[in-house]
């Protein structure tokens, strides 16, 4: 009986075993996970400050001035929008929030263009 008990212990774990090397994600879709890609767009500043005014000035003052979250008045000539992008898509630590299910990805690329003409 006891026989029994433990080959099925060890046929649940293999099949787990197997579940699991076939939907944990690759080396590859966490590294595309960890650096989001900015995609291409076309600055528009209107949008931006749009955006910004929306989403960033509870934390970062109405003038970018800096409050709860960092001053980003001349944050272009620290980071690059690529840096950017990737800051707003996926947060930074428990201080900035991820705003990749808030915003399109338009959206946050077009904010990381603003933000980095702030020089």
């Amino acid at each position: 009986m006891q026989k029994w008990i433990m080959s099925g212990i060890l046929a649940v774990a293999c099949i787990f075993a197997v579940v699991l090397m076939f939907t944990l994600p690759g080396r590859e879709q966490v590294a595309q996970e960890e650096k989001p890609q900015m995609p291409e767009v076309t600055l528009n500043a209107e949008q931006a400050e749009a955006t910004v005014k929306a989403n960033c000035i509870a934390c970062h003052g109405d003038q970018l001035q800096g409050g709860a979250g960092p001053n980003l008045q001349k944050i272009g000539s620290e980071l690059s929008s690529d840096q950017l992008y990737s800051i707003i898509t996926k947060g930074k630590g428990g201080v900035m929030p991820s705003f990749k299910d808030k915003l399109k990805e338009d959206e946050i690329a077009n904010v990381a263009l603003y933000l980095s003409e702030k020089k």
